[in-house]
């Protein structure tokens, strides 16, 4: 299911053994573009400190209740390696939250999820998790912070990051959210992460492989048309091949 960023903060977090708070935001890293953790608020409980979740700990959200629930117990979130809120996550801080949990951790292979490029639940096909020197920088990037970077398309600007599109099934991020009623009298569109080029934190921009024509003649976006349907009508705008094909290849190998 696809979900706007800005939805799940909305729901209730619900570990095993009571409510532990909502959602505040995402880090992702702009390598895979994949959620690596959501940072629960969890107001007056652990307090000064990150509650991190990763995806391994998120079950589907129930839209009907407005509930995400989570795998865990209270008690096992608190007694989980701490971060100060002020901290940056780094990686030898993500060696020891994976090993708290025995989770395998991601950055020990080139796919999204270390060995394979889709998450696994179950725990008898993780493969050992030999720590490996990792090929690739996580940068993980914060969807709070990265919300109000302009678009810079290849002959201008074009708008700003409004939102993000969420895959809750992998926990991908499918698409940028871009408004862009500041630049032109314009609209809200989806940007697809292939074609984002990088993300610049001196510049405060998302640099994109499209042309400010393209992204005007583009469909409108609406969060009641975010189907499969408006989802090829986009790609077959810019001529790309979805998603979703890429990953049925990536099954079949």
């Amino acid at each position: 299911m696809l979900l706007p960023a800005k939805d799940f903060k909305s729901l209730k977090l619900h570990a095993l053994d009571g409510d532990i708070g909502k959602a505040k935001e995402f880090y992702f890293d702009d390598h895979h573009w994949t959620v690596r953790y959501l940072v629960a608020d969890s107001g007056d409980w652990l307090t000064n400190r990150q509650v991190l979740l990763s995806p391994y700990a998120l079950k589907p959200a129930d839209m009907a209740e407005m509930v995400l629930p989570v795998d865990l117990t209270k008690k096992q979130i608190e007694e989980s390696p701490s971060l100060d809120s002020h901290q940056p996550v780094s990686r030898q801080f993500e060696i020891q939250y994976y090993r708290f949990y025995n989770w395998p951790y991601y950055g020990g292979g080139s796919y999204a999820w270390g060995d394979t490029p889709f998450i696994q639940r179950s725990s008898k096909e993780w493969k050992d998790n030999v720590e490996q020197e990792q090929s690739w920088d996580p940068h993980l990037r914060s969807t709070q912070e990265v919300t109000g970077y302009r678009i810079q398309a290849l002959d201008g600007e074009i708008g700003h990051v409004s939102d993000f599109i969420i895959d809750e099934k992998n926990w991908s991020i499918r698409y940028l959210v871009v408004d862009t009623k500041n630049w032109w009298n314009g609209k809200s569109l989806l940007v697809s992460l292939k074609w984002v080029k990088e993300i610049s934190w001196e510049d405060s921009k998302v640099y994109i492989n499209l042309t400010c024509d393209a992204i005007k003649k583009s469909p409108e976006y609406s969060p009641e048309t975010l189907n499969r349907e408006y989802e090829e009508k986009l790609h077959d705008h810019y001529a790309e091949q979805g998603y979703w094909i890429d990953e049925l290849t990536l099954k079949g190998q």
